[in-house]
């Protein structure tokens, strides 16, 4: 079997290169230890960390470009892409943004105004170079009645913040294209509330593209058919989808074991069939789906290791850690 370094092995971005692209989520460290695997086999980087709000902006009189400049050079030199993460999260972003002088809660004009200078400042300094950004990240329930998580957002500004980030975003880079991110898009409950934000966005004519499902997926769950109803129920609103943190652990999300040291050959298998399936129906429907990004490119780094069991080694990907191709790999590109 072919390693990543024989010239003669297909290459991952080039056997999906008529449907979509191939991305990896990268940070300082793996751009120099899977330097070589990132540019041999994809064709699209997204920053892990390094462009959201607390990386990038962490005082409201300092802004911190050096980690995600060296990244947007480390894709122009390889003739890669960029996609944009994350522009409004409630998570990771600095205290001083919601708060006034005294430590007390900003009012909506200040909080909407601050949000802007942000966003026009990002964006506008990758213009050209960033293809399309997540402008808001997880901004809706996971459960129960409400259709938007509580956060200080949303507590803050109103619900309207959100079409707002949008604006900025698109008046900062009318070419980018601009995405609603979230995870357990696939399960039914969430993927209509989901469904619900977008067509309501797109009816009070926000400037949206797209819906960006994150896919952290397992050995088990979600199904196949939960899937391609989340795909065919976004893709019926216009809306291009983005497939943009994939990962499938080999452990469900319920399984709290850390006694495997290694990953088991049925495992591995079980994982290959998963990657089959997942992207044969990422190619039936690329018409819609234009990007595919990895939450990571191989098993030696991941965010998996410290979740939901911090310290337990996780193999998510197509690649091990050695960077050495496995069976998930041969099989999606077999049907490629």
């Amino acid at each position: 079997m072919a390693s990543f370094q024989d010239n003669k092995m297909i290459k991952l971005h080039e056997a999906f290169s008529d449907q979509f692209l191939i991305g990896a989520a990268v940070n300082a460290k793996t751009l120099k230890t899977q330097r070589e695997l990132l540019i041999r086999h994809f064709n699209s980087l997204t920053a892990e960390n390094e462009m959201k709000f607390e990386r990038l902006h962490p005082a409201e009189d300092r802004y911190t470009f050096e980690e995600a400049d060296r990244l947007i050079a480390f894709a122009k030199e390889n003739n890669m892409g960029v996609r944009g993460h994350t522009l409004v999260w409630h998570n990771q972003t600095p205290s001083w943004m919601f708060e006034d002088a005294s430590g007390g809660a900003v009012n909506r004009e200040t909080l909407l105004s601050r949000m802007k200078d942000h966003i026009e400042t990002v964006v506008s300094r990758y213009k050209g170079t960033i293809y399309g950004w997540d402008v808001v990240n997880e901004a809706v329930a996971d459960s129960g009645n409400e259709l938007l998580r509580s956060s200080k957002w949303l507590d803050i500004a109103g619900e309207d913040f959100i079409a707002k980030a949008f604006e900025y975003a698109h008046a900062a880079d009318p070419a980018a294209i601009l995405f609603y991110n979230d995870y357990n898009e696939s399960a039914p409950e969430k993927r209509e509330k989901i469904y619900a934000l977008v067509k309501s966005l797109k009816e009070k004519d926000v400037p949206i593209h797209g819906v960006g499902l994150q896919a952290h997926w397992n050995l088990e769950h979600p199904s196949i058919d939960d899937i391609r109803q989340a795909i065919e129920r976004y893709a019926s609103l216009g809306m291009m989808l983005h497939i943009t943190e994939l990962d499938v652990s080999v452990f469900n999300h319920e399984d709290r074991r850390t006694d495997l040291l290694a990953p088991t050959a049925e495992l591995m298998e079980r994982q290959a069939e998963r990657y089959r399936q997942f992207f044969e129906l990422f190619r039936a429907y690329s018409e819609h789906i234009t990007s595919v990004t990895f939450w990571g490119a191989a098993d030696d780094y991941t965010w998996l290791d410290n979740f939901p069991v911090y310290g337990r080694k996780n193999w998510p990907f197509l690649f091990d850690q050695e960077h050495q191709p496995k069976q998930a790999f041969w099989d999606v590109v077999k049907f490629a």
